[in-house]
This record gives structure tokens, C-alpha cells and sequence, in this order.
């Protein structure tokens, strides 16, 4: 029911890496992968409700979309500098009981403002959907197998920050790590905002 093509977009697009992936390392490295897990859940939750939304509501989503795009891409990306900003200044391991990871309903409600999974989700109602219209039976197919595929390829990310924690107990170590994922995801920030601004008034 779902080709190869499906497979191959929405593997590529859950595992290159984003702003969920980014945060999921960040935390991983940072709190370990079982503290990690409540936000691994939330994050995959909220790009399956994402989906629900775009493939059962495709014309308002995408007239909605259209009018709100902009505005919602700048205040994801102020968002996710914000973030960025939070994770360069990271406490040092000695000092982790005190930080708190992302919860289930923060992983869940970050892709609200989060321009990639918005993407990703509207691309896969579109591309994926029937012209005529989906069945039920056709949406759940996509949803699910949308689900399957994108919580292992995130998970991946939370796995690779909790392996790479040990290697990051020296203070000096974990303070370069957090400056280089702030770096990359504001970096990822101020690419999707661009991205957005010439689509939106070239």
C-alpha cells in the first residue's frame, strides 16, 4: 500500500537533521536516552498529529498555510534561537540535576512552530494522498506507516547524544558540544527563516 517513494521521503526527511534531531542529540548528551525518551515520544506524537491534520483538513491546512506560513516560520525559527540560546549556555555535568529535559507534551507541541516537520507533514498529504480523495483505510495506511518510519530515524539521534555522553563528561568537552549544536541549529534556524522569506516576497 505504501511504494517506495513514500518510504524513501519520509526517511530522508525524519533523519537529516532538524530541529527535532538536533534537540533529541543536544539531549541525549545532556540527560541520557531514558530521560530522553518522554520527548522522543512527544516529537514523533506531534508530527503523527501533524499529519492526521494535514491529510484529513488538505485544502484548509494548505489555504491556512498559505496566509500563515511566514509568520509562523518567523516565530518557529525565534523559537528555535531561543533554544539554541539555551543550549549554549547549558550547565556543566556536575550540575544536570538541577535542568530538566523536554517533556512528552513539549516534544508534541514544538512542532507547532517547528517549519520542517510542517514540511514534511504537508508534503506527505500531498504527494501521498489520492487526488480524489483518501479513504480512511488509505490515511491510516499513511499515518501508520508515516509513524514507523519516522520514530526510528529520531530515535537515532537520541541514541547517538546518549552514547556520545560519556566522552562528554569533561566540562570543556560538553560546553564545546551544546556551542556546536546551538551553532547548528541556529544556523538551521536562519536557513528555514530564509528559505521561508524568498518563497515568501521574491
Amino acid at each position: 500500500m505504501l511504494d517506495t517513494a513514500f518510504v524513501s521521503y519520509v526517511t530522508v526527511m525524519s533523519i537529516t537533521p532538524g530541529p527535532n534531531n538536533l534537540l533529541l542529540a543536544s539531549s541525549g548528551v545532556n540527560f541520557g536516552l531514558r530521560r530522553t525518551l518522554p520527548m522522543l515520544f512527544g516529537i514523533s506524537a506531534g508530527c503523527a498529529l501533524q499529519l492526521v491534520l494535514t491529510t484529513s483538513l488538505l485544502a484548509a491546512i494548505l489555504n491556512w498555510a498559505t496566509v500563515l506560513r511566514f509568520p509562523l516560520a518567523v516565530i518557529g525559527c525565534a523559537y528555535l534561537l531561543w533554544l539554541s540560546w539555551k543550549l549554549f549556555n547549558a550547565a556543566s555535568p556536575a550540575s544536570k540535576q538541577q535542568a530538566q529535559p523536554m517533556r512528552f507534551v513539549s516534544g508534541a507541541l514544538f512542532q507547532a512552530v517547528n517549519p520542517k516537520a510542517w514540511l514534511m507533514a504537508i508534503n506527505v498529504a500531498i504527494l501521498f494522498t489520492p487526488r480524489t480523495g483518501a479513504s480512511l483505510s488509505h490515511t491510516l495506511w499513511v499515518i501508520a506507516g508515516f509513524t514507523l518510519l519516522n520514530f526510528p530515524c529520531v530515535m537515532v539521534w537520541a541514541i547517538l547524544g546518549d552514547r556520545l555522553r560519556d566522552a562528554l563528561r569533561v566540562a570543556w568537552k560538553l560546553r564545546l558540544f551544546n556551542g556546536v549544536m546551538a551553532g547548528l541549529m541556529a544556523l538551521t534556524a536562519a536557513w528555514l527563516l530564509f528559505d521561508e522569506w524568498r518563497a515568501a516576497f521574491a
